[in-house]
């Protein structure tokens, strides 16, 4: 990872928050419940549990949000702090997204389609790179330094709803091409489009396959079965008198 070999080129807080651990259990904290630390203190350079939130109300706060056990942040507060332009975000819980760092990959894309500037990971074009942490390592090997692409933020909060536990579920969407942002990249219906063209396509495959089989059933069906004519006559024919056999 590029935080060993330029942590120089980075601020103080950047570089912590690139390699901090997060969601680990508060030691102050430990027999309290929900003391996962799961917030970043950006003028202390700390990682938090909510029960460690009352020294630092005034400070700059950063939630840190977990996807399929990787470390997120919200899209909106991210781009406070540095130009999140062509890194792929996701919507998941009605979020935007962004990872962190740059996730495992058990195998090497190979292939036409888009891939990551750094890392090599499959992205959805026009994407350029799959995390915050590639990104930045790709400037900082390109361009040298990071100061074209910080920002000055002075006030972060954490959200007015209220803290939550940052654990979200893994039903992601990838956010569509069309929608990039020159700050954000960022949109949300591209996606679902692509679903709802697959649930017509199957709904359609399934009408198709009833369709043939109710077709195949009543080409198997006679239209006037000999054995119900015989048995409807043989009950409508009337009794006559009985007849003995002759004697002999």
């Amino acid at each position: 990872m590029f935080v060993s070999s330029s942590s120089h080129l980075l601020p103080r807080w950047l570089e912590v928050l690139l390699s901090e651990k997060f969601y680990n259990a508060c030691i102050i904290h430990e027999e309290a419940k929900k003391n996962e630390k799961n917030i970043y203190c950006l003028d202390c350079c700390i990682s938090l549990c909510p029960h460690c939130l009352p020294p630092h109300r005034s400070h700059r706060l950063l939630q840190i949000r977990r996807y399929v056990y990787h470390d997120v942040v919200r899209l909106d507060d991210a781009n406070k702090l540095f130009d999140c332009a062509y890194v792929q975000s996701y919507t998941t819980n009605s979020a935007k997204v962004v990872f962190l760092n740059e996730r495992p990959q058990t195998r090497t894309f190979r292939g036409s389609g888009n891939i990551c500037s750094t890392c090599d990971r499959s992205l959805q074009d026009p994407y350029l790179f799959c995390s915050l942490s590639c990104k930045i390592d790709h400037i900082i090997r390109t361009e040298g330094g990071l100061s074209d692409y910080l920002y000055e933020c002075n006030s972060l909060s954490l959200p007015e709803s209220g803290l939550d536990d940052g654990l979200m579920t893994p039903d992601s969407v990838l956010e569509p091409a069309g929608s990039l942002r020159t700050s954000s990249g960022s949109g949300g219906t591209g996606s679902v489009g692509c679903r709802t063209l697959v649930c017509t396509a199957t709904t359609e495959v399934v009408r198709k396959k009833r369709s043939s089989v109710s077709a195949y059933r009543n080409s198997c069906r006679p239209v006037c079965s000999p054995v119900s004519e015989i048995s409807v006559s043989l009950m409508n024919r009337r009794k006559g008198n009985p007849q003995r056999a002759p004697l002999y």
